[in-house]
């Protein structure tokens, strides 16, 4: 960058941009309600989601539980009514920048909801950050989204990745394990993912002995599994997800791991899972934002409203999709629908406290949600909550300079 060209990134002068646009459309808060929401006609909001491919169910839950949180408002948010723009993004970080243009430019989206592959999120990011679009991020956990790319048009409601495995350093040491082999699909996530069970491991004491990778989405995971029977770790931690993880749950049961070498992993290795994996699945621990079982009011009734319109049990996916429509609402709410007064939209947004069915959270000054971390055992058909392993867990946001 030119010394004399100006960080298109600064927060104080993408507010102050803002404020300009809040400006030029002051007229419309002269007039009465009603006028002045029917003058910004429909809001638009843009899906950018996989919606084929290994992570497609993926796509769907997070739809849905976004459309649910609009539906409960009566299908508007800040008195307006929704328009929806789809983009099948596949999973495809090369594609992710046509994508993004594709709402932004050509349909001129108000949000852009958007996506599940960390890889994907960071293809985004610049075509976001640049034409400064609103962006709820409703899983996608690249930790640079809310690092050193964070903005303040940019929110997650998902996790970073850091966050995800972290509280497993705590957990396997507790369990009495003192080494342990990582094994994920090799790309952001699950690199990402990797790291920040290896800071928290080792800070407990423990040792990360081999870190084993599978090109994504590859699924032939049976050279790497006899390769872990071959260094016998005290356990196993993973991370993979959707139909690689179910994959990965009946390969490693077939290898006949299951029950000599300890499984663990992110949640995402068994959350969406366990009706594809028999009893694969059961006995394993991961941590997670979100567990079955919390017994409280919010996630009773957000499950039984999932179930009753989707004819689905929700997971993890709906419930951020869900919170993503929360978070949107927070935001239009305090500014009546108007999306030009950014500034204000974003100081509700983040000043926001979600009352989630994982829990309430708030966010980061980063944008990242600040949550409590279940560990959970897999338990017939569900990821059962044996308690908190880690309360309130905020991401170090390294590299963020918003």
């Amino acid at each position: 960058m030119q010394k004399n060209q100006k960080n298109p990134y600064d927060r104080r002068e993408f507010l102050k941009g803002t404020t300009a646009v809040a400006g030029a459309t002051a007229i419309g808060t002269l007039l009465p309600t009603g006028m002045a929401l029917a003058q910004q006609g429909k809001l638009k909001i843009g899906l950018m989601l996989p919606y084929t491919g290994t992570f497609a169910q993926l796509g769907v839950a997070i739809t849905n539980g976004f459309k649910l949180a609009i539906e409960e408002r009566g299908g508007k948010l800040g008195g307006r009514e929704i328009e929806y723009f789809t983009v099948d993004d596949e999973s495809n970080p090369a594609k992710a920048p046509e994508n993004a243009n594709k709402l932004v430019q050509r349909d001129k989206v108000d949000v852009v909801v958007g996506t599940v592959h960390s890889g994907v999120a960071m293809g985004m990011a610049k075509v976001i950050r640049e034409s400064g679009t609103l962006w709820i991020n409703p899983n996608a956990g690249a930790d640079e989204v809310t690092g050193a790319l964070c903005a303040p048009n940019i929110f997650r409601t998902s996790f970073s990745n850091w966050q995800t495995t972290h509280a497993l350093g705590k957990v396997l040491k507790a369990k009495g394990h003192k080494n342990a082999v990582f094994i994920t699909w090799k790309y952001a996530a699950g690199e990402q993912m990797m790291a920040g069970f290896k800071e928290g491991f080792e800070k407990e004491g423990g040792k990360l002995t081999k870190e084993l990778y599978v090109p994504f989405p590859q699924v032939d995971f049976q050279a790497l599994l006899t390769e872990i029977a071959s260094i016998k770790p005290d356990a196993v931690v993973a991370f993979f997800a959707g139909g690689g993880a179910a994959k990965f749950l009946k390969d490693y049961q077939a290898a006949g791991l299951k029950g000599k070498i300890p499984l663990y992993g992110s949640g995402f290795l068994t959350d969406g899972v366990l009706d594809a994996v028999g009893d694969a699945g059961e006995g394993v621990e991961t941590t997670l934002h979100y567990a079955d079982g919390l017994d409280t009011k919010k996630d009773k009734a957000f499950r039984l409203a999932y179930a009753k319109t989707f004819k689905l049990q929700p997971d993890v996916y709906a419930v951020q999709g869900y919170d993503a429509g929360q978070l949107l609402a927070a935001g239009l709410d305090a500014v009546k629908g108007n999306v030009g007064d950014k500034a204000a939209m974003i100081k509700a947004m983040e000043s926001a406290k979600i009352d989630s069915p994982r829990g309430p959270w708030t966010l980061s000054k980063s944008h990242n949600p600040v949550q409590d971390m279940y560990l959970r055992k897999v338990v017939g058909k569900e990821n059962k909550n044996m308690g908190v392993a880690w309360k309130a867990l905020a991401d170090p946001a390294r590299g963020c300079k918003a």
